[in-house]
């Protein structure tokens, strides 16, 4: 696969692996894991499903035992053992259960649970980044800064949204927080948080979903700063200059991730 196509897959592991950790509430709260969602996430993984009885395994493809082993379950608990041995602890059959060793597995499972919920998801949310190569060299950037371009000239939303989406991955730039948000908007930008609440945010790329325009501003604003915050609306309706607009902006993330590499 090309480097594009790796780095949409990233994106769309890490939004799962996000998903999943957001569903996942205090042991009192009675939340439910998204079950879905990590079951997406599964299938990206090396993981193979298995179902034993009641159970949804998802088992380390390795020769020989014992394996890791994860079970899809509101608790997401990792094991490392054998199949067997997890469907005894989890679903036994009642003549498994008057067994004093299983009575003793069924109480007590410590001794092969490695991880379990947040610890769970985030062990095979990188085990799925393990498995993508992203490396890439400058002409893997310019593809992506011209497919933006020819998007925004097609007028086609999808396609500017997506490179977009792929420079913010780049750049580890973040979606807007609130005071920095536009109705009908789409702003990523460079995110610093700061003691006592301030946020800085910037450089920042803004995209109407309604005219199709596409600015940048090049500079860090505070939350604090009021008439700075006005700034980006101005910017954003074409009554204060952008530091750059429509296809430049897309040479501007260019330029930013070569450098960044350099």
């Amino acid at each position: 696969m090309s480097f594009k196509e790796n780095l949409l897959i990233k994106i769309k592991i890490d939004r799962l692996a996000a998903q999943v950790m957001a569903s996942m509430g205090p042991a009192q709260s009675g939340s439910k894991v998204d079950k879905e969602a990590m079951r997406q996430l599964l299938e990206m993984s090396p993981y193979e499903h298995q179902k034993e009885r009641d159970l949804d395994l998802y088992v380390e493809p390795i020769a020989g035992e014992p394996k890791k082993i994860l079970v899809l379950d509101n608790e997401l608990p990792m094991y490392r053992t054998t199949v067997e041995d997890v469907t005894i602890r989890k679903s036994p059959l009642i003549k498994e259960m008057v067994k004093i060793r299983n009575m003793i597995k069924i109480l007590k499972d410590s001794d092969v649970k490695i991880s379990r919920k947040d610890e769970s998801v985030n062990s095979i949310h990188q085990e799925c980044i393990d498995r993508l190569d992203l490396s890439f060299n400058a002409s893997d950037i310019e593809d992506i800064a011209k497919d933006g371009q020819a998007s925004l000239e097609r007028d086609y939303p999808d396609g500017v949204i997506e490179s977009l989406e792929l420079f913010a991955e780049l750049l580890d730039y973040k979606p807007a927080p609130r005071a920095f948000q536009l109705s009908r908007h789409i702003i990523l930008g460079g995110l610093t948080t700061k003691a006592g609440g301030e946020v800085l945010y910037g450089p920042m790329v803004i995209y109407s979903q309604i005219h199709g325009t596409l600015k940048l501003i090049d500079e860090q604003i505070s939350s604090f700063d009021k008439p700075k915050l006005e700034l980006i609306r101005q910017t954003a309706t074409g009554k204060e200059k952008a530091a750059a607009e429509g296809p430049d902006v897309f040479e501007y993330l260019k330029n930013a991730v070569l450098q960044k590499k350099i």
